[in-house]
């Protein structure tokens, strides 16, 4: 979905009710903006950690809730041949 808003000279822009409602920011709150080679991604706080949750699961091959910050850096150190 495309959805066109206007950013003022004060660099301000204001998100539709719906679509705030629909990304649970009806009350408010942060958003985290990243600048992409296609543009800007826009995303909640939720739908960034959830993002750093499945990357994180990713590198710990599907077994994040076991791995440790320890562990992660011993298999790392492991895997370099240190």
């Amino acid at each position: 979905m495309t959805t066109q808003v206007n950013v003022t000279s004060q660099g301000r822009m204001s998100l539709p009710a719906d679509l705030r409602r629909r990304l649970g920011l009806a009350q408010g709150g942060a958003v985290l903006l990243e600048e992409t080679a296609d543009g800007v991604v826009l995303r909640t706080a939720a739908q960034a950690v959830a993002r750093a949750q499945a990357i994180a699961r990713n590198f710990a091959g599907g077994r994040a809730g076991q791995v440790s910050v320890s562990g992660f850096l011993a298999q790392r150190k492991a895997d370099s041949g240190e």
